[in-house]
């Protein structure tokens, strides 16, 4: 009888370590995630790294971590081919019958169309493309992951004026898409330009089919720009240095963060040479820095990437933030979902990535990320060196290193 007892009581022990295990299984969920990337139309390399960055940090934080509280991440990333009819489909799915917890876009155009299906479903977005028009009035629920595009062309002139020799306002053309992603330097560029001195003698726009940039260079060497300012994806920067070559025009060109991915470098040798420079408001493997500990380990363990490359990093710097919101969405609200994620990032005060990006700050009223700046050159071998330290464009003085 004492056996059967005995036996019994194994049985209630084993059912309640059964019922916990159960429990606690329950407790945790998939975070799940959407994000809307250009895989295969123009362009379409500078994609598929975000793409590889952001997956590979989630099978990171998956597999090493344990997820985030115990919660697996789910990503679901699907290609819209630069078309923005096609991203507000996928955005649309996502918000509705997938109930994502946050989604994030690709491009301009689609960062825009998507707000006020974002704010309707309640669902947070952040945007890869970091065009300011995206912060407009209501902001609610659209972030960007650090400083837009007017924060670059405020530090692309800020560092040509301060290089600039002579006494006569340096003389600066603009090269761009003919599209909204393009266009996001315009307005800021003459805003610097009559506040600063700087002489903005031409703006050439072109098609993201264009097949050379022959006659929009010639104009910009015709109206006597010492410096160009490009808004344009990789591959159309190469054609705007054959093109320079063919017309002869000898000056520097400057890019936003958006001007190298791997392609860029194979496509590029002898190309490049020693004058393409770009504002990046991020690390590099040069500041060793935890941040990049953390890129350098990703290449290690999935052999994605082999070196530094700008498109797969903001795809780990999107994952990232979005990680850091699940996690303060669990400390501070004990679930994860997509009202406790929004309102976890705009808790964000001088959030510290490691120096991957820098320090984060997002409010109610500003999801900006930052206003923090710095200009590299991009060298052939995919390296680049910083030519300034981290500034704040047209708050703070910029240092020019070399």
């Amino acid at each position: 009888m004492r056996k059967l007892s005995c036996f019994f009581f194994i049985l209630v022990i084993m059912a309640g370590f059964v019922g916990l295990g159960l429990v606690t299984g329950a407790s945790a969920k998939d975070i799940k995630v959407g994000a809307v990337i250009n895989l295969t139309g123009p362009a379409s390399t500078w994609g598929q790294f975000h793409a590889k960055g952001h997956k590979d940090y989630f099978r990171y934080v998956n597999e090493v971590k344990g997820g985030v509280y115990g919660n697996m991440i789910n990503l679901t990333v699907v290609d819209h081919g630069y078309k923005v009819p096609e991203a507000l489909k996928y955005v649309k799915k996502f918000v509705t019958s997938d109930k994502m917890d946050i989604i994030a876009t690709w491009d301009a155009g689609s960062g825009i169309m998507a707000k006020p299906i974002i704010q309707k479903a309640k669902t947070p977005n952040i945007n890869y493309s970091t065009y300011q028009g995206i912060l407009k009035p209501p902001v609610d629920y659209a972030y960007l992951p650090y400083g837009a595009y007017d924060m670059d062309s405020y530090a692309v002139l800020e560092y040509i004026k301060a290089i600039h020799k002579g006494s006569d306002a340096p003389k600066v053309g603009l090269l761009t898409y003919n599209n909204a992603y393009g266009k996001s330097i315009h307005g800021p560029s003459k805003e610097y330009a009559a506040k600063w001195n700087v002489n903005i003698v031409g703006i050439e726009q072109f098609p993201g089919k264009a097949l050379d940039l022959n006659t929009e260079m010639l104009r910009l060497k015709k109206a006597g720009a010492e410096y160009v300012f490009m808004q344009c994806l990789p591959s159309a920067i190469l054609m705007a240095l054959k093109s320079a070559d063919r017309v002869g025009f000898k000056g520097p060109f400057f890019g936003t963060w958006t001007s190298t991915d791997p392609d860029f470098f194979k496509r590029g040798k002898g190309l490049i040479r020693n004058r393409m420079h770009m504002q990046f408001p991020g690390g590099l493997p040069v500041d060793d820095t935890p941040g990049m500990d953390v890129l350098k380990t990703l290449w290690g363990r999935y052999k994605t990437v082999s070196k530094f490359d700008a498109a797969y990093w903001e795809g780990v710097v999107i994952a990232s933030i979005m990680e850091r919101a699940f996690q303060r969405a669990h400390e501070k609200f004990g679930k994860i979902n997509s009202q406790t994620i929004n309102q976890a990032l705009e808790t964000f005060r001088n959030e510290d990535f490691g120096g991957l990006v820098p320090p984060i700050t997002y409010t109610e009223t500003d999801h900006s990320a930052s206003w923090t700046a710095r200009i590299v050159r991009i060298n052939e071998n995919q390296t680049f060196t910083p030519l300034t330290s981290f500034w704040a464009p047209g708050k703070e003085e910029i240092t020019v290193l070399k």
